[in-house]
């Protein structure tokens, strides 16, 4: 492997790991083992902590295609506990707020899921990387201070169910969408549309372009590989 010239890598992001923290491994490991100085090492499009699954770091010259594979169609397999919400529209915080949830079945699911496919707006959610006035939007949230965040187009290519757990109201659904699309900001919406609120409680990415799960390795075999 030339590392500086450039490879493609394909890793199973780890749950509670960032994508930065993932990186910063893959580049120690690295630099360390190759006995290199200077490297460039980046991802191709960010998980969330809580989240899991494909992510694709490139590696010297091959940094120039980030941008190549962050516009590549994603694929995302969501479960949203519906009936409750938190402010980061995840687990990282505690539920702030519960709604009635007994008027949901599977037929209002199937009804209100295909409103969401195609070209939609989705304003993003205010734990997030998103930009304002130079400031990242969870910088804000977590200094208490409001912040408004502008709606932005995105394509939801697919949404389909996978399971329905009428008795707990625990929804998960398959998502094909593209870049730009916070799957934690969709099941925001998705529990507005049902009349109730919603969080994710599981977040798996399983593909970005063509690359899946299959095709991913641990950092841990990656890093044993790259000793030998």
């Amino acid at each position: 492997m030339n590392f500086i010239e450039g490879e493609i890598l394909f890793f199973d992001k780890p749950l509670y790991w960032t994508s930065f923290q993932l990186v910063n491994k893959v580049k120690y490991a690295i630099t360390k083992s190759q006995k290199i100085k200077k490297l460039k090492v980046g991802h191709a499009g960010t998980l969330d902590p809580l989240a899991t699954g494909v992510m694709i770091v490139c590696t010297g010259r091959a940094t120039k295609r980030i941008e190549e594979f962050q516009y590549q169609t994603k694929e995302y397999i969501a479960t949203l506990q519906l009936g409750a919400t938190t402010p980061s529209f995840d687990l990282e915080h505690e539920i702030d707020a519960r709604y009635p949830s007994e008027h949901i079945t599977r037929a209002l699911v199937d009804e209100t899921l295909p409103k969401f496919v195609g070209e939609i707006m989705q304003i993003p959610p205010v734990y997030s990387a998103v930009r304002v006035q130079g400031k990242r939007a969870y910088n804000y949230a977590r200094d208490g201070e409001e912040v408004e965040l502008k709606a932005k187009p995105l394509v939801i290519d697919e949404i389909e169910v996978l399971d329905f757990d009428n008795e707990n109201k625990i929804l998960k659904i398959r998502v094909v969408c593209s870049k730009g699309t916070y799957i934690r900001a969709l099941a925001r919406d998705i529990g507005e549309a049902l009349g109730s609120g919603a969080h994710l409680i599981a977040l798996v990415r399983t593909r970005i372009g063509e690359v899946t799960p299959e095709k991913c390795q641990t950092v841990e075999h990656f890093i044993e590989k790259i000793k030998n």
